[in-house]
């Protein structure tokens, strides 16, 4: 028994124990390594919320730290309406789904198909949310999803043409929620919505464009500066996508609060900003093995190290959980960056900046409604073009076997 070996160790000495110098020297030194794990881990969310009836819509839900929100939620009672890029038949995505299902005893997990790559079908799936009556429940959006281009990396384009990290991590949101918008302002006073924001520290590095600068917002003429491309590099592109993803998020913040409710009711729909941390995640750990075999192995070899220094998708999860669960966030203005669960201040001025947060806007506005314009107009020639070759194939098909009834005919 341990009492008696401690005993044992008291009265005649560690001498007198097997080994017992060696686990005088080794406890130390696993005592260091749960201290560090633990601080590394971050703070844990103690806020509880009953989530029963509440419908949380989340990108990014089917891995990573997006993975844990969801599951968190959803074993609360929480109802999830995945927004993913897999066809809803995809084998993946019902496994997975029937698979949380079980695990959260919670029957109310569904998904819907909209890639984020793509600003036509953002639209089909926003309007289509909107446009249903009476408006459809919302309670939470929970935005996730999230790529980056490893170091190195060349820069890939999504269908509108944007380049992928920027239209991924920051397009994409302004989109989705610009459309949303009216389904989030219809819900009732006494609904308590949330709309939480998952960004990174890497923020701080960001340059927005020069187009999104009040001082130098027009040209020469006097018209509207066109939205320059940002030079790309993986990490400056990545800092930019975030820092306009949390500029947004205040512009956002101050639209929902500007609205007149018809019942004159004050609005009840509040932003938050979300800074999970350093996180063992999918694109952190593209992001560490440079998105390259001989890293990965790289990467597996030092795991430990890793492991002891970034946190779990559970870790990262918590102040997620927080943003959702924590009462006080319930009333107030909004608009608040939370990191280990607490407020903390922005650290970039233009995040803050009205003046910046309305051009932004416009200039995102205005380059959303140019690609669409243009996508648009490629979708209709594609369309014509199919048509074209589908009659051709029909008018041959007929020809063969004009044909072939002439050969019997004269036979």
């Amino acid at each position: 028994m341990p009492v008696h070996i401690v005993a044992q160790g008291w009265s005649e000495g560690v001498d007198a124990l097997p080994g017992g110098w060696t686990v005088v020297k080794t406890l130390p030194v696993f005592g260091i390594l749960y201290l560090l794990k633990w601080y590394f881990n971050g703070a844990v969310n103690v806020s509880e919320r009953n989530m029963h009836s509440k419908v949380v819509m989340m990108t990014g839900g089917t891995s990573g730290i997006g993975a844990e929100v969801a599951k968190g939620l959803a074993s609360r009672g929480a109802q999830i309406v995945f927004l993913t890029q897999h066809s809803l038949t995809d084998p993946f995505l019902v496994d997975y789904i029937e698979d949380l299902r079980t695990q959260t005893d919670n029957e109310l997990i569904t998904a819907e198909q909209v890639d984020l790559a793509s600003l036509h079908s953002i639209r089909e799936f926003a309007t289509k949310w909107v446009d249903n009556l009476p408006p459809r429940r919302l309670d939470m959006v929970i935005l996730c999803a999230n790529t980056r281009t490893p170091p190195g990396g060349k820069a890939t384009m999504t269908e509108d043409g944007l380049e992928s990290t920027w239209g991924l991590n920051y397009m994409a949101n302004f989109h989705l929620l610009s459309i949303l918008s009216p389904a989030l302002r219809a819900q009732p006073p006494d609904r308590d919505v949330r709309i939480i924001f998952g960004t990174c520290s890497s923020y701080m590095g960001g340059k927005l464009p020069e187009s999104t600068m009040p001082a130098k917002s027009t040209n020469k003429k006097g018209k509207d500066a066109e939205p320059e491309s940002i030079p790309f590099t993986p990490a400056s592109v990545y800092a930019t996508s975030k820092l306009a993803l949390m500029t947004f998020a205040l512009a956002f913040q101050k639209h929902l609060s500007s609205y007149d409710r018809p019942d004159k009711k004050p609005m009840n729909s509040r932003v938050m900003i979300v800074d999970p941390g350093w996180t063992r995640t999918p694109g952190m750990r593209r992001f560490l093995t440079f998105g390259s075999l001989w890293g990965l192995f790289l990467y597996l070899i030092i795991w430990p190290f890793w492991w002891l220094f970034l946190k779990s998708a559970d870790s990262g999860a918590q102040t997620f959980l927080y943003a959702a669960m924590e009462a006080q966030y319930g009333r107030g203005e909004g608009g608040w960056l939370l990191k280990e669960c607490r407020k903390i201040d922005f650290l970039r001025p233009e995040v803050e900046d009205e003046g910046v947060q309305k051009k932004l806007w416009e200039v995102s506005e205005q380059t959303i409604q140019k690609l669409e314009k243009e996508g648009a107009k490629r979708r209709a020639a594609e369309k014509k073009a199919a048509g074209k070759e589908k009659k051709t194939e029909g008018t041959a098909t007929g020809k063969q076997e004009n044909g072939a009834a002439k050969q019997r005919k004269a036979k």
